[in-house]
């Protein structure tokens, strides 16, 4: 399939979904969903589906959902990273619901790159306080998706000056995680602290003094090991004592 393929074929199944017709949208769905197909293409596809009305697509997304497999997290990722403009807390909500019904750690890395951190980007503050909750959900893998929202915010600042001061805010946010003791948990709270290093390296350096140096916070090593990943020889040294 090609980018202008998956473009008509999400035409195709959104006019299905609005027409109050999911069944036949999700047979057209369904062959494209056990192939491997690539995630750009699929999201063309979610994004089609996701510019509908929600009370047509939300329902078609649960029964995408229902038959739980990879590609079906990015439709569903793509369609809800429409309607956050629309509908924020709507689609953060359903966002959890389905990383939880995913189960699983690649259903929590897809839709948190769809959702949640794209809302960083593009309205820091809103999701900031929407996400904050999600920092001691029950559910590992929703507080999985908070740091790879962290990373993906990070990966697209690129470490600009402009987005220092929000850097310095997503530390604070993910502080209280530093002491998440969940594997599944820990490594993508670890994913996004090592992305924030790589552009970020001297501000998440004094942070990571504050939390184990000063205050000696309890923490996973994998943590502390994913946080330092880009840090230079000299600021590693600095938070963990070890010299080379």
């Amino acid at each position: 399939m090609k980018a202008r393929e998956a473009t008509e074929m999400g035409k195709r199944i959104s006019a299905l979904v609005e027409a109050r017709r999911p069944r036949q949208a999700y047979t057209l769905l369904a062959p494209v969903l056990a192939q491997r197909t690539r995630f750009p293409l699929l999201g063309r596809i979610g994004a089609s589906v996701g510019a509908g009305q929600l009370e047509a697509v939300n329902p078609f997304l649960a029964r995408v959902a229902a038959a739980g497999t990879e590609g079906g997290w990015v439709v569903i990722g793509s369609a809800l990273g429409q309607q956050l403009r629309r509908d924020a807390e709507g689609a953060f909500g359903r966002c959890r619901g389905f990383i939880v019904a995913s189960d699983i750690w690649y259903g929590a890395d897809i839709l948190g790159e769809r959702v949640p951190g794209p809302a960083l980007e593009t309205d820091f503050d809103r999701a900031i306080s929407v996400l904050s909750p999600w920092r001691e959900d029950a559910n590992r893998w929703v507080r999985r998706a908070v740091g790879v929202s962290v990373h993906y915010w990070a990966k697209r600042s690129r470490g600009s000056k402009e987005c220092a001061s929000r850097a310095e805010a997503v530390l604070t946010f993910v502080e209280p995680m530093f002491e998440e003791w969940n594997m599944d948990a820990v490594k993508g709270i670890g994913w996004g602290l090592k992305t924030l290093g790589r552009y970020f390296p001297d501000l998440v350096t004094d942070w990571l003094m504050q939390q184990v140096v000063r205050e000696r916070r309890r923490h996973r090593a994998l943590m502390l090991r994913k946080a330092v990943t880009y840090l230079s020889e000299e600021q590693r040294a600095r938070v963990t004592g070890e010299t080379t």
